[in-house]
């Protein structure tokens, strides 16, 4: 993020930023949580140890599904991070592909979208192959 001191935006600037640093408290709010439940073994069984196979990989599972979503929260907050330069930098909004402006509609949605919505089509169609 900037570190060269606080840029007071307006209009469509400020809103986007207001969105971008509510959507990062949301997501760091959602990584404590997985980060609090992946890491603690007691939440498995209340009552003790776990002892049955089944449990066990139960909550193995679990916890390993937790941290691939601590894992691509981590991948956002950085867009996020990356959006919010963007804004102090004057290229918020531009599609990294293609150089034309991305739809409000999609900022609105994902307001760190690096790709407007034919440029990320074509590459998750290219990923496909």
């Amino acid at each position: 993020m900037n570190k060269k001191g606080a840029k007071q935006f307006e209009g469509k600037e400020l809103e986007f930023y207001n969105l971008l640093l509510k959507t990062r408290e949301q997501v760091c709010s959602q990584m404590q949580q997985y980060s609090e439940n992946a890491l603690d073994v007691s939440n498995s069984d209340k009552r003790g140890v776990t002892t049955h196979m089944a449990d066990i990989s139960s909550d193995n599972t679990r916890h390993e599904m937790e941290l691939q979503l601590l894992s691509e929260d981590g991948d956002v907050l950085k867009l996020i991070d990356a959006a919010i330069e963007r804004l102090y930098n004057g290229t918020y909004g531009k599609c990294l592909d293609c150089d034309q402006m991305i739809p409000e509609g999609r900022l609105k949605v994902r307001p760190y979208a690096i790709y407007c919505i034919k440029c990320k089509s074509k590459r998750e169609e290219a990923m496909k192959y």
